[in-house]
């Protein structure tokens, strides 16, 4: 790709989205990443009140809805979406609210979970590069190849030297697909502790939510601080010009679709998709 699709000519927008981006590497490496300097209870693409944030949501899942027709008419491309995130932190409802008007057809989601025992026979990128996205498709993935620099680090079952080896790999990787026609955006969707306390909570409290409660997450919540440390490694280290991160306050739902949504939208627009031409020789045809 000529140009790069992240790179947008509406100065406000620009300024808004790289306030939520990971400072880009220097000399010397990435710079160090916090959190903490990340509010996640901030709406800063939300300008309105949120009932009328929810319509605005609701007019461009349909604009993407569009936007993604044409890109598996046009074909020229891939979109790849990551959604990142600790447990609760709205993956699933950012699949619903912002992809959820699209077609079926040219759109799939994949939800990851601990890789199967074929799996760990290959390296860790291995079942990842099998659901990436054909010419013209649109793949949602719900957690990533990330969790590889994730679950691993903080449970101690890597060394350093793997983890920064990982993430090389993972820079490779996303590389390559960029320069075969795939278009990475990443999205680390951030919630508080309380928020998440919350959450998790009203999957016990809520009859239609119970099952999706996991006793394994409380466990993880325990690692809050060390999966809190382990994302700003791994954001800082991959935050790059072919597949960058947008970190999106997510405490509240309608301002995380919004901020999400906006961003695909632009990402879209900037590869000028096109329908493809029809056959001249139908220009005068009429069906009987």
């Amino acid at each position: 790709m000529n140009n790069s699709p992240f790179q947008t000519k509406d100065k406000a927008l620009a300024k808004r989205w790289a306030a939520w981006q990971p400072k880009p590497a220097n000399g010397n490496g990435p710079k160090p990443l916090s959190l903490k300097d990340y509010d996640p209870d901030a709406t800063p693409f939300m300008d309105s009140e949120k009932a009328q944030a929810k319509e605005a949501v609701q007019a461009l899942a349909i604009e993407l809805d569009t936007l993604q027709d044409l890109l598996y008419a046009d074909r020229r491309y891939k979109l790849l979406v990551l959604l990142q995130g600790t447990d609760a932190s709205g993956k699933d409802g950012t699949v619903r609210g912002v992809f959820g008007s699209m077609s079926a057809l040219g759109v799939h989601a994949v939800g990851w979970k601990a890789p199967t025992e074929p799996e760990r026979a290959h390296d860790y990128l291995w079942r990842i590069h099998q659901q990436v996205p054909g010419a013209g498709e649109l793949t949602v993935f719900n957690r990533s190849h990330y969790e590889d620099v994730l679950v691993p680090v903080v449970n101690g079952w890597i060394t350093p030297a793997q983890q920064r080896q990982r993430l090389d790999h993972i820079n490779d990787f996303e590389r390559m697909l960029s320069e075969t026609g795939t278009v990475i955006v990443k999205f680390m969707l951030h919630i508080g502790f309380e928020e998440q306390r919350e959450r998790l909570q009203e999957r016990l409290d809520d009859p239609t939510k119970h099952w999706k409660f996991d006793m394994g997450d409380i466990a993880v919540r325990k690692q809050w601080a060390d999966y809190q440390k382990a994302y700003e490694t791994l954001l800082a280290a991959t935050h790059t010009p072919w597949a960058p991160w947008t970190i999106v306050p997510a405490n509240s739902k309608t301002h995380r679709n919004l901020m999400i949504a906006t961003v695909l939208r632009e990402v879209l627009q900037n590869l000028d998709l096109r329908y493809p031409p029809g056959d001249p020789g139908l220009e005068h045809f009429t069906v009987e």
